[in-house]
């Protein structure tokens, strides 16, 4: 287990240098994230480069033990760039450029800032790609961020159509795939297709979501040219990451982000902005009140985390870890003593390897002079700084947990197409990808059942339970992939909506629940989003199956009898209103597996007791159940406990009984507590 910190050299007088990298040694940071902002300084005018000041802060940093981590520093784009080149600037979807003068104020597809980006890459990376103090690299920084992932400029349009005519090869494909025989929207050339916004009215669904796959490409694409120019000229010993933005951030498609870097980084500030979010990920249910005001929302967190380390499913690096207050939120709560071991604790529990704390020193100017750092502005410690103190104690039994891996036989598929397809025709307001996800989520973590987030096309065998909540767009080869995965003994979940549109974001037209049908073994007769206040009476014999059904509701009966259907179980069904003894919960014994359909959109607690009853059935084990706020999570030998509350709670792993303060940790290893 690794500790490192943000440091921006730039931004302080050298003669502060070799003190801030005494200080971070002596708190027990071994690893130096710079030059990701830096673009000016090291290139301060066109082709004329600075070097002079970053040699002297990697020695100085290296002198006193640290490694470095380098960032390119293309997320800054300097002022002569902008100026210069006004075609590097995106256009937002009023068609208005935007202006220099924050950050991300490039277009990935723009042949001439992929000009100079080749120039400043390559420069650094023959610079200081042999140099043994440089461990590894940051490709740029937060990409999309700002709402910058979808850009609308002239060159922008051309990739895309040239993007499409891969897609489709035929105009003729193209017109079938979106439908554009409704009003009147066919295409004859290539050139009249536009940009999907400005049309005076919603754009076609299927145009819309072709265009976030062309952005979200678009980005994973420029970072592939980054990495060409840096592999180019670096040691095999220096690793590729970028750091990426978590759950909330969902215009690009992170998997594929992924899937060339040798691992990803998560930026974890779990106070900034669940103001914003929480409206949309409970819904009509209240949010929970226990956590401390200071913590954030544990459940939330824990699913990014659990994200973030499927996106390459392996362990990930916290790149920037919130060290005390945040600077964007609506509010931005004080942190208390504890609060930043937490979320440490957490984030190593999860998957996390290596932890970055952003920043070691809070800035002085600009935009974000009220986001805490480990040092006050004065240079002073903070509360990240002592909390980091306490854990120099806990590192060796930090080191033995991250070195458990993290083992879950239960995988939740996780698709950003679909992500996307909802939100553009939800249908019903308050349904979302992410909202329905993270209810099935939260009955996991209140179960204490580990989960891997896995994209579609993962490899599934090794799992005793898939769960897929949001299959919303289906396809023939995803549902032999699927029946495959249930036939030899697995149990797959399917929740509502599956099936309902082909990829290109057409209602199928096959009876509903489409290319699922004769998995699931049941179809939809019919469909009702149900407004806020209004549900349809579940019964079932199970506990915590009862009450309603809202915000979205589906009447199933068995399906025509496909060769090697087998029994149907009913697990739930509607006891009053229009769908009055209709299954609403169902289990097809498929070979050697089965297949669930959940009709309806759960409660959490209807979650719990479905995942409860299956996993039950199939022999999955969980870390056990414990008090509101109290969260456990299982590697190896070991499981870790937090505490999210404002009191101290007992709680008990196996026969290992223990009392834990607020916003406290405690880890039971082969049912013995250790002491802290």
């Amino acid at each position: 287990m690794k500790f490192g910190v943000c440091y921006y050299p730039e931004h302080w007088p050298e003669s502060r240098w070799e003190t801030d990298a005494r200080m971070m040694r002596e708190v027990g940071l071994s690893i130096v994230r710079i030059a990701e902002f830096a673009w000016s300084r090291i290139e301060p005018e066109e082709r004329r480069f600075d070097w002079d000041w970053l040699d002297r802060a990697i020695e100085t940093l290296a002198d006193a033990g640290l490694q470095i981590v380098l960032g390119t520093p293309t997320a800054a784009p300097p002022a002569w760039l902008s100026l210069n080149y006004p075609d590097t600037l995106p256009v937002d979807e009023q068609g208005r450029r935007r202006n220099f003068g924050g950050r991300r104020h490039y277009c990935p597809n723009s042949l001439t800032f992929r000009t100079h980006t080749r120039r400043i890459v390559t420069a650094m990376a023959e610079r200081y790609g042999q140099n043994p103090h440089v461990i590894g690299w940051q490709i740029d920084n937060e990409f999309g961020g700002g709402r910058t992932a979808r850009c609308y400029c002239h060159e922008c349009l051309g990739a895309f159509r040239v993007w499409l005519r891969h897609r489709y090869g035929a105009l003729k494909a193209l017109n079938e795939a979106w439908g554009t025989v409704f009003w009147s929207q066919e295409y004859h050339d290539w050139d009249q297709i536009p940009f999907p916004v400005g049309a005076g009215s919603s754009a076609n669904p299927s145009h819309a979501l072709d265009y976030f796959r062309f952005a979200s490409d678009s980005f994973v694409h420029y970072q592939h040219f980054q990495i060409s120019n840096l592999k180019s000229a670096i040691s095999n010993q220096q690793f590729l990451t970028h750091n990426f933005m978590g759950l909330f951030f969902r215009d690009l498609d992170y998997f594929d982000l992924a899937a060339p870097l040798d691992f990803v980084s998560l930026d974890n500030y779990p106070t900034a902005g669940i103001d914003r979010v929480r409206g949309e990920m409970y819904g009509e249910e209240p949010a929970p009140k226990h956590y401390a005001y200071d913590v954030g929302d544990a459940a939330l967190t824990a699913m990014e985390l659990d994200l973030a380390r499927g996106w390459k499913n392996k362990p990930f690096w916290i790149m920037e870890q919130q060290p005390g207050h945040v600077n964007w939120g609506t509010v931005n709560p004080g942190v208390r003593p504890g609060t930043v071991r937490l979320w440490t604790w957490h984030a190593l529990a999860a998957g996390a390897e290596t932890v970055m704390f952003f920043r070691w020193r809070a800035a002085r100017f600009a935009q974000e002079q009220y986001h805490a750092g480990l040092l006050n502005h004065d240079a002073s410690p903070n509360v990240g700084f002592f909390d980091l103190q306490k854990m120099v104690g806990e590192r060796a039994l930090m080191a033995q947990v991250t070195a458990e891996p993290v083992r879950a036989q239960v995988a939740m598929i996780f698709n950003y197409d679909d992500l996307w397809a909802l939100q553009l025709q939800p249908h019903r307001s308050g349904f979302t990808y992410l909202r329905l996800a993270f209810t099935w989520y939260r009955a996991l973590l209140a179960l204490g059942i580990s989960v891997d987030f896995r994209p579609l096309g993962a490899e599934l065998s090794g799992y005793q339970m898939v769960l897929a909540p949001g299959l919303f767009l289906g396809s023939a080869d995803l549902a032999d992939k699927l029946c495959e995965y249930a036939s030899t003994g697995g149990t797959l979940v399917l929740g509502v909506r599956s099936g309902f549109k082909t990829p290109s974001n057409l209602v199928t037209d096959e009876p509903l629940p489409g290319v699922f049908r004769d998995l699931a073994g049941v179809g939809v007769r019919e469909w009702h989003a149900l407004p806020t206040g209004r549900g349809y009476a579940l019964e079932s014999e199970l506990s915590g199956l009862d009450g309603e059904a809202t915000v979205w509701a589906e009447a199933l009966t068995p399906g025509p009898s496909p060769e090697g259907r087998g029994e149907i179980e009913v697990l739930a069904r509607y006891g009053a209103g229009p769908f009055a003894g209709e299954a609403a919960l169902t289990v097809h014994k498929l070979r050697d597996g089965q297949v669930v359909y959940c009709g309806w959109h759960p409660t959490q607690r209807q979650a719990e007791a479905m995942i409860g009853e299956l996993a039950t059935r199939v022999g999955v084990e969980g870390a056990g159940q414990f008090p509101a706020g109290v969260l456990a999570f299982r590697r190896g030998r070991f499981t870790v406990v937090l505490n999210f509350t404002e009191v101290a709670q007992d709680v008990q792993v196996g026969e290992a009984k223990g009392n834990v303060p607020s916003r406290g940790v405690w880890v039971v290893e082969n049912g013995e507590g250790h002491p802290f």
